[in-house]
This record gives C-alpha cells, sequence and structure tokens, in this order.
C-alpha cells in the first residue's frame, strides 16, 4: 500500500490503448516514451528489493539465506526478458530502427541496478526499513501492473494472451519460490 500512494502521489503520464487523452500530469510526450516510463517506474523499486534482500544477507542479521537472494534477482531477471521485449516491440511498431528499440528496452531495466546500488549503500539502516521497503517495492509493481499492463493485455483480439502469460508467470515464480528456498 505505501509504494501504491507514492506511485499515485507522482502519477507519471500515461496513456491506455482504448483512450486518445493521456492520463496523469499534463505533458508533451509520445505514448512509447510514457510506456519507457512506466516500466522504468517500477524498475527501481525491484531493484530496490534486490537490494535491501541483498544488504540483509551481507549483513546477516535478518536470518536471510543465499537462496532467497537468488531466488527474488532470477525471479526479477525472469519477468524483466519480456517485459524489455515488449517495450522494444512497441518502440518497433511506431517505427523505431530495432537497435535503438532494443537500446530503450535493456535502458529501461537499468533503474533496477540503480535502486539495488541505492540500497547497498544504506547497508547499516536497512534491517528496520526493510519490511517499509518491500512494501514499496511490492505496490509500486502492483500499480503499474493493474493501471498500465493489465489493461494493454486487453485490447484486441486475443485478450486472453495476457492472462495466459500472467499464470505462467506466477506459476514460474511459485516454482522459483519453492525451489529456491
Amino acid at each position: 500500500m505505501l509504494g501504491i500512494g507514492l506511485l499515485l502521489a507522482i502519477d507519471h503520464p500515461h496513456q491506455h490503448l482504448d483512450d486518445p487523452q493521456s492520463e496523469g500530469l499534463p505533458c508533451r510526450m509520445k505514448k512509447p516514451t510514457m510506456l519507457i516510463f512506466a516500466v522504468a517506474s517500477h524498475n527501481l523499486p525491484e531493484g530496490m528489493a534486490v537490494g535491501v534482500v541483498l544488504a540483509e544477507f551481507l549483513s546477516g542479521e535478518a536470518g536471510i539465506a543465499l537462496a532467497g537472494v537468488v531466488s527474488l534477482a532470477v525471479g526479477i531477471v525472469v519477468q524483466n526478458i519480456p517485459e524489455g521485449a515488449v517495450i522494444s516491440m512497441s518502440l518497433v511498431s511506431c517505427g523505431l530502427a530495432r537497435r535503438k528499440a532494443f537500446l530503450y528496452g535493456v535502458a529501461s531495466g537499468a533503474m533496477e541496478p540503480l535502486g539495488a546500488a541505492l540500497m547497498l549503500a544504506r547497508i547499516g539502516i536497512m534491517t528496520p526499513a526493510l519490511p517499509y521497503i518491500l512494501a514499496f517495492a511490492a505496490g509500486a509493481m502492483m500499480y503499474v501492473v493493474v493501471e498500465e499492463l493489465i489493461p494493454e493485455t486487453q485490447a484486441g483480439r486475443h485478450s486472453n494472451v495476457g492472462v495466459v502469460a500472467l499464470a505462467l508467470g506466477f506459476t514460474l515464480m511459485m516454482v522459483l519460490d519453492v525451489a529456491l528456498g
């Protein structure tokens, strides 16, 4: 909830497929640029989550196992691959060159190492803040998924593809959770 509240407070401009008017703060950005910022805005808290868990593992105070750090990092990497592909494909469909679209897709994920580095830099104060930071990361991810990604998957003829992909992704994360710790 903390993450959702903060993201609502700093709501970035965005636009849904079925609405020609942008939502959020007024801006002149085109839809592909808004998509990049939407994904980048949730990649920062994802990186923060990995950084917090890694910082706690390194400090040894919270009883976090290396398997927990690895499972979280692997889970986020697994979902980032299709996420970057979606950004790149959207940019190509808007007329951007494939190479440039790929670089923008990769750049949107560059916020994660930044978030992790921010948390690692604060390794000494992580233990008491761990629940709040993880709550922020979870809330930010839920906000972006519900506000941006789910509505986009329901457009077009094959709207069940998004639901199937969500179910498969959830199943994969549960398998990783059980297998790694």
